[in-house]
């Protein structure tokens, strides 16, 4: 009798007392597994467009501070991007599109000294533009993912609620104990697309600032050569 007791006890289901999430994805649907491991790719994509994003702006960030230094230390500042010395950072692309308009426009004698300033200033401002653009390419993939990923997760759950709804019908079963497993998994998918889209929200509106910020930078150091140029002209 005892062995009987304990025979029953083995076969009996164990019942987890928390959530497992992979068991929650291997019990899934499949269109609700296509769901969740969509959201689960972007959400990686996501933190690695963090990670890299961040490295990122620190590197251009010193790379400024250093070319900037050494600009208005220089004696002849345009050798720093002239000959073989092509610029590499983004405020040495910058004075360079300065001091090529510079050189195009008073090449021939006679030139108009007002004209030459606002195309200097347009050519830099037209640089700075591009860097900010070259800068937020990747965060439309952020915005993108924090404004759509709670849909795709939204979908999921309504597949698997649907699903429930159709074991409670080829069943003939009310009891919670058929639908509860499907609307977990459902659910899931809903929590996987925020975990993605959370994330994206906080790193674009971060990262969109601190770009923002970067184009300011610059815009301040064009406006400091275009000054510089502007006296040069002055003395020709």
């Amino acid at each position: 009798m005892i062995d009987l007791l304990a025979a029953a006890a083995n076969a009996a289901p164990v019942i987890p007392d928390r959530l497992d999430p992979v068991r929650l994805f291997l019990d899934a649907d499949i269109v609700v597994q296509v769901v969740m491991a969509g959201l689960l790719l972007a959400s990686i994509w996501v933190w690695t467009l963090i990670v890299s994003f961040s490295l990122r702006m620190g590197a251009v960030r010193k790379q400024c501070d250093r070319f900037e230094e050494e600009f208005w230390e220089h004696g002849q500042p345009e050798t720093l991007f002239t000959g073989r010395r092509k610029p590499k950072t983004a405020s040495a692309r910058v004075a360079a599109a300065g001091f090529a308009e510079f050189e195009a426009s008073t090449r021939n004698p006679g030139f108009d000294r007002e004209g030459t300033r606002g195309r200097i200033a347009s050519a830099m401002d037209s640089q700075v533009a591009a860097e900010g653009d070259a800068l937020a390419e990747r965060l439309n993939f952020l915005a993108t993912t924090g404004a759509v990923a709670p849909f795709v997760g939204l979908f999921g759950t309504v597949w698997g609620i649907m699903n429930s709804f159709f074991q409670i019908g080829s069943q003939q079963n009310t009891s919670l104990a058929v639908v509860a497993p499907g609307i977990s998994e459902a659910l899931f998918a809903t929590a996987i697309g925020l975990f993605a889209a959370i994330p994206a929200v906080i790193a674009y509106n971060r990262y969109n600032q601190r770009v923002g910020q970067v184009e300011s930078r610059l815009q301040r150091f064009a406006d400091k050569v275009s000054a510089l140029l502007s006296r040069e002209l002055e003395r020709r």
